[in-house]
């Protein structure tokens, strides 16, 4: 086994080099996407937009779980959402997809819209794919503009910590269907 560990960690470089040689050529700047290395930390800022649809033939949120008075409360408290939405370089359902944020939100405030979104980011493009972060938050989706936090990831955004800025570009108040933007930025170690 100790004669394995010096062949496995060659294996482990010589893969990882091509990862290595993209991010020192300074072709890890996406338009949606920006990587600032400084000594021992990188801060990545992203800025995409995330589709929320709950409507039509094919939703990408679905209630999965309600409360008996779910449906008699303003807010919708006590309803829990199954997401698997569609991230975007711009607000147009037909722009460049970037990734998917995958997970739940429930409605956890009796007199407000208050979510607890419990959501991985997961990225599939250019030196992305296969990265992924996790925000863990409340969101007062009624407010013009909302922070949430990072709080890990994974691939480029190994032991990320960081905030999201999100807010709503559009809204259909009847069906609950949203595109909102996010603005993120992520620390992570070299």
């Amino acid at each position: 086994m100790v004669r394995q560990v010096p062949v496995l960690m060659l294996i482990s470089m010589v893969l990882t080099m091509p990862w290595i040689q993209t991010l020192a050529d300074g072709s890890d700047q996406l338009k949606w996407a920006k990587r600032v290395e400084s000594g021992k930390e990188v801060v990545t800022n992203l800025q995409f937009y995330f589709h929320d649809t709950l409507s039509g033939k094919s939703p990408s949120a679905v209630r999965v779980a309600q409360a008996p008075q779910t449906n008699n409360s303003l807010s919708l408290f006590g309803a829990l959402m199954m997401v698997d939405d569609p991230l975007t370089e711009g607000p147009e359902p037909t722009s460049k997809l970037v990734g998917h944020a995958r997970g739940l939100y429930g409605s956890a405030a009796q007199t407000e819209l208050g979510l607890v979104m419990i959501l991985v980011y997961c990225f599939d493009d250019d030196i992305y794919k296969g990265s992924s972060f996790s925000l863990v938050s409340i969101n007062s989706a009624m407010q013009p503009i909302r922070e949430m936090a990072i709080v890990g990831g994974t691939g480029l955004f190994r032991m990320a910590r960081g905030y999201a800025i999100a807010q709503t570009n559009w809204l259909d108040p009847t069906t609950g269907d949203a595109i909102v933007g996010y603005n993120v930025t992520i620390a992570t170690y070299v």
